[in-house]
């Protein structure tokens, strides 16, 4: 006699454990393929486009000086990069297998799902949602300071343009560090604190995406070559006001704010992601992916590091800015002009990256709910536009909302630790997939396997742990999401998918019963 308990366990971890193969992600994408037109260097492009951006313009001055939580590198920030670009190699290997034998669009989320089964994949997709909607008010809050800094450098402008007050351009928690609560608004015992300019540009970024992205492509290029053209113009005037005795001392907080100034900065890596999620659209992708997730990663890390060599040799650590650190080093050696014109390419640049992340947020989530695991109302498509509008409107409403409590620094690091976990987990899913499936096609191998994604593992889970002994708020708030996520999964995702599968088998018995009625 069978044991109804055996039998209901055995039941549930094996759809714990469903995995979808491979092939049925390839046949999804033949049906509905599309046109592969990239190469090497559109790829290398694409990356430069996703990774400059957000990492030069909101962590950076961080990563420097650090925060009340975490110490900063100094100087030796470069040694960070360093560290951080070679951490990244390991992931992006494995990202150019994966995106060469699974070509489709969907990223870490379809990897995840062909190796490690349906509560792995939403776990994956509930931590891509950290690293991309929580990344958005990290990103829009910086938005707000460049805004501010433009807005400095119109004498004619209103003081509340220029010098607004602190409650309209912070979240409370960042307004609490520089005033007191007696110094906020409060309404019925509640604090009112309103980025207002952060709040205006991911409403502008939602309505844009809700007209769909094609009408924003054109603008968005423009957007990126300002901000790559601002960055040249930093590097080239900014090294005419180095001062080395500014890098003294190199390493003001020694190994321990080396390490963490390298858990600051991987937040400007996010960027493969990118990359891989053209695997569909790339011509010879066993060999133009490697070219453009390596080409990227080596690009854009000797960007960095001149940046950082420039910023740390015009002005004292101490008063390098967090929130435009590179706009307020060109007004501190006295260059008002180019301090605007940093603004400006800041905005730009920051604007994109904005559209770049709340565009990921609701695709994941409109991905999700595809797949069963999130209400179908969340994969409405509005009738007009073709744009998943319920979803999209949702994640805005709740980005608003988090802008509001949640602090730049705080919302930055939760960011990184979903990039550490996402880069982790398609480390872990090569070595599964070697051992489950040898025998599959693999047009480009990660070289040294297993060594090369172990030593990813080890890389990112390393940062990751110093980061979560100094990180105390991130710390907490990164293992909550987790829980959040899983207790969302069990009450709502697994029971919905049970029905949805039972749903589709009576799809399939009707048309058996119907095809063979009609023979």
């Amino acid at each position: 006699m069978q044991n109804p308990i055996k039998n209901f366990i055995g039941k549930f971890v094996s759809n714990l454990l469903k995995k979808k193969n491979p092939d049925e992600f390839l046949e999804q994408s033949a049906k509905g393929g599309l046109k592969k037109t990239l190469n090497a260097f559109d790829l290398i492009i694409l990356g430069i486009s996703a990774i400059i951006g957000a990492g030069i313009f909101v962590m950076i001055g961080s990563a420097v000086i650090g925060t009340t939580e975490r110490v900063g590198a100094g100087p030796a920030l470069v040694i960070s990069i360093a560290i951080v670009a070679v951490a990244c190699v390991f992931p992006a290997l494995c990202y150019a297998e994966f995106a060469s034998m699974i070509p489709v669009s969907g990223s870490a989320y379809i990897y995840t799902f062909a190796t490690m089964g349906e509560f792995a994949a939403w776990m994956m997709g509930w931590v891509l949602m950290l690293e991309y909607a929580i990344g958005t008010i990290a990103v829009a809050s910086s938005w707000t300071g460049y805004l501010i800094k433009l807005f400095q450098g119109f004498p004619f402008l209103p003081e509340i343009m220029k010098n607004p007050p602190i409650w309209l351009t912070n979240d409370y928690q960042t307004a609490l560090l520089t005033t007191t609560d007696s110094a906020i608004p409060h309404f019925l015992g509640i604090p009112i604190c309103l980025n207002l300019p952060a709040m205006f540009i991911i409403t502008v970024i939602a309505c844009i995406l809700l007209k769909g992205m094609q009408e924003s492509a054109n603008f968005a290029k423009i957007m990126v070559f300002v901000k790559v053209a601002v960055i040249g113009l930093f590097i080239v005037v900014g090294a005419c006001y180095v001062r080395p005795e500014n890098w003294t001392p190199f390493a003001p907080f020694g190994v321990k704010g080396i390490l963490m100034g390298a858990f600051a900065i991987f937040y400007a890596y996010i960027g493969f992601d990118a990359i891989s999620t053209a695997a569909e659209e790339t011509k010879d992708p066993q060999k133009n992916l490697p070219i453009g997730l390596i080409g990227s990663l080596l690009i854009c890390s000797i960007i960095y590091a001149m940046v950082t060599f420039v910023l740390t040799g015009m002005m004292p650590m101490g008063q390098i800015d967090l929130a435009a650190p590179i706009a307020v080093a060109m007004s501190f050696v006295g260059q008002d002009w180019f301090a605007g014109a940093i603004s400006i390419g800041a905005l730009a640049g920051l604007t994109s990256v904005l559209l770049v992340l709340q565009y990921g947020t609701s695709r994941i989530l409109y991905a999700m709910a595809r797949d069963g695991f999130l209400p179908p109302v969340m994969k409405k498509i509005h009738p007009k536009f073709q744009t998943p509008w319920f979803i999209t409107i949702g994640s805005t409403i709740l980005m608003l909302l988090g802008s509001l409590f949640i602090n730049m620094q705080v919302a930055a690091e939760l960011a990184i630790f979903g990039t550490f976990t996402s880069f982790v987990i398609v480390c872990i899913g090569i070595l599964i997939l070697r051992k489950t499936e040898p025998d599959r096609p693999r047009p480009f191998k990660v070289p040294c396997c297993p060594w090369f994604p172990i030593i990813g593992i080890v890389f990112c889970s390393g940062l990751m742990f110093v980061a979560l002994r100094e990180v105390k708020t991130s710390a907490f708030l990164f293992p909550l999401w987790i829980v959040i996520g899983i207790a969302i999964y069990f009450l709502y995702g697994y029971q919905n998918n049970r029905k949805n599968e039972k749903l589709k088998l009576q799809m399939v018995e009707e048309t058996t019963t119907e095809e063979v009625t009609n023979k």
